[in-house]
């Protein structure tokens, strides 16, 4: 039977690359954002399906899951990537603004989990693998609310891991230390999205005897 995949927040960049990946391992593709007009061409391109979602909004993130029971059942791996920063001092940020950006990216997080958790536990199977950064571990100035939201996300799989791998539950967290984008072959400047989205699946086909729970992904130049 065919693996399915569902991709929360997703975009044109790490999510197209997991998107296309899964798509010609024969999986079926499910992506959830809050704008999916900007998801037509991916859907054009390989056979997905898009549904509307704030992630940060308990009703919208059940309804995604309700509607995913009709067209692909109990998903196989799910992958959190939404997120939401800005930058600014302490003294100056906006504090409903930050309350907003942390729910996206952590808050809704936890939703997502939830609601994949619930269905998983039942068929007793399944990855949640949520999508970190270098803020995930370490804040910088003026970064205070992507640091917040970030080191929230890695505490969530971090005890999710702790609580669901018992349970034949596989939790991943990737820290992505790095720019994305596709540099010329053979400068390493940015991450490439492809080669992101292949240790994803990687990781969600380790052999249950060697699980991790958490990896960090970086160029060979990048400082760390």
């Amino acid at each position: 039977m065919n693996e399915s995949v569902l991709i929360v927040g997703a975009g044109s960049g790490l999510s197209a690359s997991l998107a296309r990946l899964c798509a010609s391992k024969d999986m079926k593709v499910v992506l959830a954002a809050r704008n999916i007009e900007k998801l037509q061409s991916l859907k054009e391109e390989i056979n997905v399906q898009t549904f509307k979602c704030d992630s940060s909004n308990i009703e919208s993130v059940s309804n995604l899951f309700r509607e995913t029971d009709k067209t692909i059942g109990t998903p196989n791996l799910v992958i959190y990537n939404s997120s939401a920063r800005f930058k600014g001092s302490i003294t100056e940020l906006d504090p409903k603004k930050t309350r907003e950006a942390i729910n996206v990216t952590c808050f809704g997080a936890f939703l997502v989990a939830q609601e994949a958790s619930k269905r998983m536990l039942k068929r007793k199977s399944g990855s949640i693998f949520f999508t970190g950064a270098s803020a995930s571990v370490k804040g910088f100035a003026n970064s205070s609310v992507f640091a917040m939201g970030k080191f929230g996300l890695r505490g969530l799989a971090q005890s999710l891991a702790r609580e669901l791998h018992p349970q034949n539950i596989h939790i991943g967290h990737f820290i992505i230390d790095g720019a994305i984008g596709r540099e010329p072959f053979g400068t390493y400047e940015t991450i490439n999205p492809d080669s992101i989205a292949k240790t994803y699946l990687e990781f969600h086909n380790q052999d249950k005897s060697a699980w991790s729970w958490e990896i960090e992904l970086r160029t060979s130049v990048e400082k760390f």
